[in-house]
């Protein structure tokens, strides 16, 4: 059960933190436009990935002038992504022709949403909604489905790292601290994959560590291709702050490493 009034568990501080922790950053890191803004400021342009265009109305976007391939995402909320490649779109994990008027309806329908209202997550509210398309990028085996790096940070400290793999496929999760130990926790998919230290494991904890460093908690989510890191998204609130870890002790555990007085 959440306890707001003394929150000891990481699911009832980040209930916490929505209700006292009104720093306007946070509106302009959940948009995943603006953000990109922020990202380039603390470390880089390098690290996002190319972007091809963005506007406010869907009927503006030329078809005929985007690249054979390219994702389109809703930058005011969570979820509302498409892949676009070979005349074909992925559509809710699902490949379909591509077909130019149902993709517009998609987006006109995204873009009437207000993420706000779903976990009360604040920082959405406010934020003029925008389609983003960027380039699309692979990983080192030529999967578009690129493997999450999910790393959480508290008070500027990269901590533990939860990677997301084989989201087309069926999704696998795994959880490593910093050292790349193997930790028993999910709570998005109980289905683990095989996966490698990264090679550039110091340099995605670099990355994550600047990123974090003006927020108490924010899960720094990144991808490597090739060597190469590029920035996905800052979250606040994963899943509204209501997840169901499995076990249930690490809601504990990530709760003693958020210090709602620092």
């Amino acid at each position: 059960m959440l306890d707001i009034k003394n929150p000891k568990t990481f699911s009832s501080k980040i209930q916490w933190l929505k209700l006292n922790d009104k720093n306007p950053i946070y509106t302009k890191c959940a948009d995943k436009y603006l953000v990109r803004e922020y990202v380039e400021d603390k470390i880089g342009k390098k690290y996002l990935i190319p972007l091809v265009t963005s506007t406010s109305n869907v009927d503006k976007i030329n078809f005929n002038k985007l690249p054979n391939e390219y994702i389109m995402k809703c930058n005011h909320g969570s979820g509302m992504n498409i892949i676009v490649k070979n005349g074909k779109m992925n559509k809710f994990d699902q490949w379909v022709d591509f077909d130019e008027n149902k993709l517009k309806g998609i987006l006109k329908v995204w873009m009437r949403k207000n993420f706000y209202h779903l976990h009360r997550e604040w920082e959405y509210k406010d934020i003029p909604p925008r389609v983003v398309i960027e380039e699309l990028i692979y990983d080192e085996t030529g999967n578009d489905g690129l493997n999450d790096y999910k790393i959480h940070c508290f008070h500027g400290k990269p901590m533990y790292i939860q990677t997301i793999f084989d989201r087309i496929e069926g999704v696998k999760e795994n959880w490593f601290d910093t050292e790349w130990k193997l930790i028993d926790l999910h709570y998005y998919s109980s289905v683990q994959a095989d996966v490698k230290k990264p090679e550039n494991l110091d340099e995605l904890l670099k990355v994550a560590e600047q990123l974090s460093s003006e927020f108490s908690y924010v899960r720094v989510d990144l991808y490597t291709t090739n060597s190469s890191i590029y920035f996905g998204e800052l979250t606040f609130r994963p899943y509204g702050g209501f997840m169901n870890f499995v076990p249930k002790k690490w809601d504990r555990i990530l709760g003693d490493l958020l210090n709602l007085n620092n």
